[in-house]
């Protein structure tokens, strides 16, 4: 049997600061930002409710637009895996620093959400357009009827599923 390993993290939170972008020497852009979870559960000696709160760094690649719509406190899920790298500080010693690398970036929420009023949560139109401004989607199509030729008698009584 082959050996096998997952790796993967998904997070829903609050954006702690406005993500920031910025560019290899290549042009990849590469943008950042933390998200913030939180936990609560009850003490079991003292009976009260504690909370704490978790934060993350998160890297994504080649999405530069993205960081427009990543602002502090916005609510997002982020979907992707942990990778760690050392470095070595000023003083010679080797630092250690774990992030998530994102796959998948969603913003939650509405408008109301943010002080500008934006929807956060799509991404098909634009930021500032409303939603009653935007143009209807047309319908498609309805699909034409078969030949009476092909017609067997068969209706959806008589599929099993």
């Amino acid at each position: 049997m082959a050996s096998r390993s997952v790796n993967k993290v998904i997070l829903l939170g609050h954006l702690g600061k406005d993500a920031e972008t910025k560019f290899t020497t290549s042009g990849v852009a590469k943008s950042t930002f933390t998200v913030a979870t939180n936990r609560r559960w009850k003490d079991q000696q003292s009976g009260e409710w504690k909370e704490e709160t978790d934060w993350h760094n998160v890297v994504l690649w080649r999405a530069e637009n993205l960081a427009n719509y990543l602002l502090k406190g916005k609510q997002v899920y982020v979907e992707g895996r942990l990778q760690t790298r050392s470095y070595d500080d000023k003083d010679g010693q080797k630092r250690y620093f774990t992030e998530v690398v994102a796959d998948d970036v969603v913003l939650l929420g509405g408008r109301g959400d943010s002080p500008a009023g934006s929807s956060g949560g799509d991404f098909e139109r634009p930021v500032s357009m409303p939603r009653s401004a935007q143009p209807p989607r047309p319908q498609p199509a309805a699909a034409p009827a078969p030949p009476e030729e092909f017609n067997q008698g068969i209706t959806d009584d008589d599929v099993p599923f």
